[in-house]
């Protein structure tokens, strides 16, 4: 890289609503390839007293002498500024030098103001490529951090570079004793976390992953779903409450769909179409992966889209099956349990979950087409969602046996062979 020159002038600066014979403002200006910038010094000086040629303060008094020390450290501040950007392979700018000298740069790279900028960055991405959501758990997560750091260290904010194993350590038991959330609620906040420290290193501000170490192995969770004879308990059940009948049919809509609540809610006419088969199809971009999700559509979901077809409430407001907020969606299932006598906790991913493994999987539908109704993007995310059952362990071991006989053996004497 090209040297740079550098220039550094101290001088006294008129501040507003100044006073004839009192003191100015002492600003440096550092200029780079004739380009300044100026710094204020954080210091007022009697103009009297001041040398513009000499650049410094004149006079045999201490105040001078101590005012002349400190302008040499600003000097050293800036040449040394200027080195660390070189050997950063960093381009050598006034701004940049001045940023170093001021702290300002330092400032900018504190865990919390990184956290701030990237959680703004991505809701102005909300729509596209980034699901509200996402946002939503990245400010929780934020605000969980802001919050750890002022109980633990009694500071507003903590430059990156204080990030240790002791740090995430405590964060991690601060979630766990403080919060009372679970080992996965917990360190799913410090990936939300951790990937604000990622970038930080991948733009060389830091020189390792502090958290490299640390085991962030999830609890295997086995998800709620429904069978069969409890869909159809639900479905089936004759509902006085109007309320709770809609939030009833949006529930068994998701279960025979795999839906997720924010895609059903914002379920378009014109994501309805007709397929090549010539039944209806959804054929829908999933809100949060951005994935194209498409699903054939069962009778009894055909069926609950004509029930609606004409309801003012969804007319009005352009939607294609009542369905409230999350909130209550999820406040009135509870509701919906106790009369349909299911023990499990209802909530809008159980039918998600329902779809996957009751509905489709556990009924011969292959994984590779369940991951595609679901909107997935590796089959790993599906594996999540569908569990295999007994009962189809059981049905595929019996067409493995009668394909073993078709094709001329029996599995007892192929076993007393090898044994023998």
């Amino acid at each position: 890289m090209l040297e740079k020159s550098i220039g550094l002038l101290f001088f006294l600066k008129k501040p507003k609503n100044y006073k004839k014979g009192s003191p100015k403002d002492l600003y440096l200006k550092v200029t780079v390839d004739g380009i300044p910038r100026e710094l204020s010094c954080k210091r007022k000086w009697d103009p009297h007293r001041w040398s513009p040629k000499a650049n410094k303060a004149i006079g045999a008094k201490e105040d001078a002498k101590e005012l002349n020390n400190y302008l040499d450290t600003l000097r050293t501040m800036a040449y040394e500024a200027k080195r660390q950007l070189l050997d950063r392979g960093k381009m050598v700018t006034a701004g940049a030098i001045r940023n170093k000298i001021s702290g300002a740069e330092e400032h900018s790279r504190k865990l919390l103001v990184l956290f701030k900028k990237h959680n703004d960055e991505m809701k102005k991405m909300i729509g596209n490529g980034v699901a509200k959501g996402t946002w939503t758990n990245f400010n929780a997560s934020y605000n969980h951090t802001e919050e750890f750091i002022k109980f633990k260290y009694k500071v507003n904010d903590i430059n990156i570079l204080a990030l240790d194993m002791d740090f995430i350590k405590d964060f991690y038991n601060w979630f766990l004793g403080e919060k009372q959330l679970c080992r996965n609620s917990a360190l799913k906040n410090i990936a939300n976390m951790k990937k604000i420290v990622l970038d930080a290193k991948d733009r060389g501000w830091l020189l390792s992953d502090p958290f490299a170490k640390f085991d962030n192995s999830r609890d295997e969770v086995n998800p709620t779903f429904l069978t069969m004879v409890e869909l159809g308990r639900i479905a089936e059940k004759e509902i006085a409450n109007e309320r709770l009948r809609r939030v009833r049919d949006v529930f068994v809509f998701c279960c025979f769909t795999g839906l997720a609540f924010i895609d059903v809610k914002q379920l378009k006419r014109n994501e309805i179409v007709q397929g090549f088969d010539g039944e209806f199809w959804i054929s829908k971009d999933r809100q949060k992966e951005g994935v194209l999700s498409q699903i054939p559509l069962l009778p009894i979901c055909v069926d609950l889209l004509k029930k609606y077809e004409n309801d003012p409430v969804c007319l009005a407001k352009e939607m294609l099956l009542p369905v409230l907020s999350n909130q209550k969606y999820n406040e009135y299932l509870k509701e919906i349990a106790a009369i349909c006598n299911i023990e499990k906790e209802l909530t809008s991913h159980v039918a998600r979950h329902t779809f996957a493994t009751a509905v489709t999987l556990a009924n011969g539908v292959p994984i590779t087409s369940v991951k595609d109704m679901l909107g997935h993007k590796t089959l790993k995310q599906t594996l999540h969602y569908a569990r295999v059952l007994p009962i189809q362990i059981s049905e595929d071991m019996r067409m493995l046996r009668a394909r073993l006989l078709t094709i001329g053996f029996n599995g007892q004497q192929v076993i007393l062979r090898q044994a023998s």
